[in-house]
């Protein structure tokens, strides 16, 4: 049984997490299956936005925390610097998949079906939006395993909702619903158990309708302006605009604004 579903429906690639049986955690084959599937789709037209979820009530637990207790991680035979530094690399190395949702070319939204701990919680927040079930539970978690986060959570949860907040909740690893993290901010959308679903997909299939090329170039630009001076954004965003309006999309958008006429983005 592969531990990650793909379906490409309607310009929307669906990655599922499947392993209902462990909460759908992060092993290194799910992150593997996951990176090689967003470098797949930045080069594929067919694909205009991707969504992560996971198999069954759960969205993701986050890491295996099975694997940690066992110790195998940690060679105490050796020098404990070099152990140090062997681990510090495995685990830099097994994270770049948040990037990846993060800087991808398309719109990517977390669908968030259930509980989200750790890095699971660290995963839907590395995506541009997160579509939430309103009784949801969201933790860091960490705190509750002796650890500090990891996967980008201390890079991404600020943005969203600030430093104080995120001080509180990493170091407490507070239980949130998923309505409660819709009013601080920290996800999109929510929907109840009834329509959840459907309105998750119809919310993918908009995005989908989106100029993706402008998408991408936006992402390009906001993301810059987290380190970049006012400057160097000025210049990214007239590169990216100047490219925006090379593209069929941005014509066919602007003679169809003259004509007062609806326009369909193709993502060319």
């Amino acid at each position: 049984m592969s531990e990650l579903l793909e379906e490409l429906k309607d310009g929307v690639l669906t990655l599922t997490i499947n392993r209902p049986e462990a909460h759908n955690t992060l092993d290194s084959a799910v992150c593997e299956a996951l990176m090689d599937s967003l470098a797949e789709s930045e080069n594929n037209p067919d694909v205009r936005c991707v969504v992560v979820t996971g198999a069954g009530k759960v969205f993701c637990a986050g890491g295996d925390v099975k694997l940690q207790a066992s110790g195998v991680l940690i060679d105490e035979t050796v020098d404990p610097e070099a152990a140090h530094a062997a681990l510090a690399k495995m685990i830099r190395d097994g994270v770049n998949v948040f990037g990846m949702f993060h800087t991808l070319s398309k719109p990517t939204l977390a669908v968030m079906n259930g509980a989200a701990a750790g890095a699971g919680l660290a995963l839907a927040l590395a995506c541009d939006l997160r579509f939430c079930l309103d009784t949801a539970k969201l933790t860091a978690a960490f705190g509750n395993i002796g650890l500090s986060p990891d996967s980008g959570l201390s890079y991404f949860m600020p943005r969203l909702i600030g430093d104080a907040k995120s001080r509180e909740l990493c170091f407490t690893s507070e239980v949130i619903t998923g309505q409660e993290a819709h009013a601080m901010g920290l996800v999109t959308k929510v929907a109840n158990r009834d329509t959840f679903e459907a309105e998750a997909r119809a919310y993918a299939e908009y995005l989908a309708s989106l100029p993706t090329i402008a998408v991408g170039r936006t992402k390009q630009n906001l993301n810059a302006s987290g380190h970049a001076s006012l400057d160097e954004v000025l210049d990214i965003e007239a590169d990216n605009v100047a490219r925006c309006m090379a593209t069929e999309d941005h014509k066919n958008a602007a003679a169809a604004f003259v004509r007062k006429e609806k326009v369909v983005f193709k993502g060319r």
